[in-house]
């Protein structure tokens, strides 16, 4: 969920990159849903995490600023509603007793328009259960994919900034002047394993970052992911495992 548009793959995120939803569930405990709350799923990309919630909460309803995610959320999951929305752009009737969103605010460049539609959309005392990419976060892949992009004269793809990785502090103080009362943070580090063992930091840029590869010349994208995969080798492949650099956020909060 951002400001570039790209298209996302659900087959891709489903088959290669579940690690995505399958860390998600621990943040569930966190949420704590109870039988008679109404909770959103705010970047509930295939819908995953929130069919899980929904055997806990009374009511939850999914949103995603992807169409392709939330069509691949309804084939699954008919009988919960998701909707195509904006994360920092949103408004529901009916407010919610809990938000819960993992893995989404890092694509969220408008953080005030975010944390102000949660505060409007939650019940006074509601809750907000996050977690997202932190300062740091995948630095090593990005690091690189910047320098390959720019050592072929990819300039202004070179320095797009996609994600915003903040640090607690940065975020904590934001959500505290829009009124929000911080109870839990903390950010951590979580190598993540990626599925594939030949190609796992090349399937990871063909997911989340292809929008760095808008205006690249079509000859230059395979090679530019392949250099960046081996240049990065010494640092990411682990026991013939790739591993990306994670660096997460968590916080909980209540308005």
């Amino acid at each position: 969920m951002n400001d570039t548009k790209i298209k996302w793959q659900p087959s891709l995120y489903n088959n290669k990159h579940a690690f995505v939803y399958n860390y998600g569930e621990e943040l569930i405990k966190l949420l704590d849903p109870k039988d008679y709350e109404r909770i959103l799923d705010l970047g509930c990309g295939s819908g995953q995490l929130t069919y899980k919630i929904n055997e806990l909460a009374k009511e939850v309803i999914g949103i995603d600023k992807s169409s392709e995610m939330i069509a691949d959320a309804k084939s699954k999951f008919p009988n919960i509603e998701f909707y195509v929305r904006d994360a920092s752009n949103f408004k529901f009737e009916k407010k919610f007793d809990a938000i819960f969103s993992n893995a989404t605010l890092h694509w969220v460049n408008n953080v005030e328009g975010a944390i102000k539609c949660m505060s409007d959309n939650l019940k006074p005392n509601g809750k907000i259960v996050l977690e997202f990419g932190g300062k740091g976060n995948v630095q090593t892949i990005v690091n690189q994919l910047k320098k390959s992009l720019c050592s072929r004269g990819y300039l202004e793809q070179s320095q797009l900034q996609l994600w915003y990785f903040p640090s607690i502090g940065e975020y904590t103080t934001q959500l505290e002047s829009a009124g929000f009362r911080v109870l839990f943070a903390e950010q951590y580090d979580r190598p993540t394993e990626l599925a594939d063992e030949n190609s796992g930091i090349i399937d990871w840029i063909s997911m989340f970052a292809q929008s760095f590869f808008i205006g690249v010349n079509d000859n230059h994208i395979e090679e530019i992911k392949n250099e960046v995969q081996e240049e990065i080798k010494a640092q990411c492949l682990k026991n013939g495992k790739w591993i990306a650099d994670y660096k997460r956020i968590r916080i909980v909060a209540r308005i």
